[in-house]
């Protein structure tokens, strides 16, 4: 008995020393936008043909210009909506109503094109899955 918990407590030790959650993440550079998660709050609303609302969680240094949103669904795409609106703290979060004429289940990644010192820049992606009703 006292070696089973031996080994449950070393497995915990080593998968909370290997976790993505407990990794630091590198610091973001001056100007930098970084996603950190997407969500579609109402997914039960999400039906073929509708706009739905997605939630992007991100981190930035200062409050970059934001563009647009680019979306693939399962590889088709991308398609570009419009950021409908940006909360700067805390927490950081964007929304953006897309809407599709697919229906199915779907891996929902996204992308933002923001402005870093004059330029166009795209963040990295982050996905989730999301189910769209006919």
């Amino acid at each position: 008995m006292r070696f089973i918990t031996m080994m449950v407590l070393t497995a915990g030790v080593l998968l909370s020393l290997f976790s993505c959650a407990t990794s630091p993440t590198r610091s973001l550079s001056p100007g930098e936008l970084r996603l950190l998660k997407i969500d579609v709050p109402l997914e039960a609303n999400t039906r073929r043909g509708l706009p739905f609302l997605v939630n992007i969680h991100f981190e930035a240094d200062g409050k970059p210009e934001m563009k647009r949103a680019g979306f693939y669904f399962s590889e088709e795409g991308p398609y570009c909506f419009k950021i409908i609106n940006v909360k700067y703290g805390p927490p950081r979060t964007m929304d953006v109503e897309i809407r599709t004429n697919l229906y199915g289940s779907y891996s929902l990644v996204g992308f933002v094109q923001y402005l870093r010192d004059g330029k166009t820049e795209l963040t990295n992606k982050v996905s989730t899955l999301i189910h769209i009703i006919p």
